[in-house]
């Protein structure tokens, strides 16, 4: 026989909503479905973060290693808000540098990639509110000024790194608890943005609060996705790097290793063709150091890797 459902009345019995479907002859057939409170939805339990360690395979001199380094096949490029030295790699020697020519224009270039024999860098007004960003780019060659493409203000914070991925781009952006933040937004805030390649936003995830609560009150001063397709971030001061994966449903990234490192966070680069080495600075110091990473293995299904075209 076919039913007609001529009305439906909710009701709360038991644990369970009850769907009262009226028949065309009057009779009711109640559809039981389960209740979910949101107040006692539990947290995600990753599984365990390895927790391992990196090798320090040389160690530059380099002064203008406050911010972050870039690095390409034959130098490395130190960087300091609004200067940046280029280095050779085999003798350390410095054959050039950049200084902003006008004041305030650029203040605040906290990290940059080589690629392309370019220099990609996120540039901030950091620590002035509200927040503005933008990307400077340099000819590697001549260590001259190439092109900007500014953000301007986003809800999403300050730019402080990016990355080539699939196509487009992944970028993290800072909240602060303090110093150059908001009042309405502490670094809990923080988060990671994709976007295509003229800058339109994709999508975007949260860091998991356990790194949160290690980088506060910063956030990821820098960040790079590896051979691997995961996602590598440096916070602002502990000398350790997290690994992240990209979960396969929700909004979260998920933490699957920390790495100990030798030297303190802000941003660092992958050396092209060249596997799991990296450069990253000691602030302290004016230091850069060439870096080798442990492999990072994936123990969960809900962890995927990320995708990217570029080598």
């Amino acid at each position: 026989m076919r039913l007609r459902f001529r009305a439906m009345a909710l009701s709360v019995a038991g644990g369970l909503i009850l769907s009262a479907c009226v028949s065309g002859e009057g009779a009711a057939v109640p559809v039981a479905a389960p209740i979910v409170d949101l107040e006692f939805v539990p947290d995600y339990i990753a599984p365990p973060v390895a927790q391992l360690e990196a090798k320090t395979l040389r160690i530059y001199d380099a002064p203008e290693a406050d911010q972050g380094v870039a690095v390409d096949a034959d130098f490395f490029y130190a960087l300091d808000n609004t200067v940046i030295g280029k280095y050779r790699r085999d003798t350390g020697r410095l054959v050039a540098r950049f200084t902003a020519p006008h004041k305030g224009l650029i203040r605040h270039m906290n990290s940059c990639y080589a690629r392309n024999a370019k220099l990609w860098c996120a540039n901030s007004n950091y620590s002035r509110v509200p927040m503005g960003s933008s990307i400077e780019v340099f000819d590697a060659a001549s260590m001259t000024h190439a092109d900007t493409h500014s953000l301007g203000m986003m809800d999403e914070g300050s730019l402080t790194w990016f990355d080539d991925i699939d196509g487009g781009r992944i970028a993290g952006f800072a909240h602060y608890s303090g110093n150059g933040g908001v009042p309405f937004k502490d670094s809990t805030y923080s988060s990671v943005v994709t976007f295509d390649k003229d800058w339109r936003r994709t999508g975007g995830w949260l860091f998991p609060d356990g790194i949160i609560q290690r980088m506060t009150p910063h956030a990821a001063s820098g960040g790079a996705i590896g051979p691997d397709g995961l996602l590598y971030v440096l916070g602002h001061d502990l000398p350790e790097m997290y690994v992240l994966a990209r979960p396969s449903m929700g909004p979260t990234l998920i933490h699957v290793a920390t790495i100990s490192l030798g030297v303190g966070g802000q941003a660092f680069s992958f050396a092209p063709s060249e596997g799991r080495v990296i450069f990253a600075i000691d602030r302290a110091g004016g230091k850069v150091s060439e870096i080798a990473l442990p492999d990072v293995a994936l123990n969960t299904p809900d962890a995927l890797p990320f995708e990217r075209q570029m080598p």
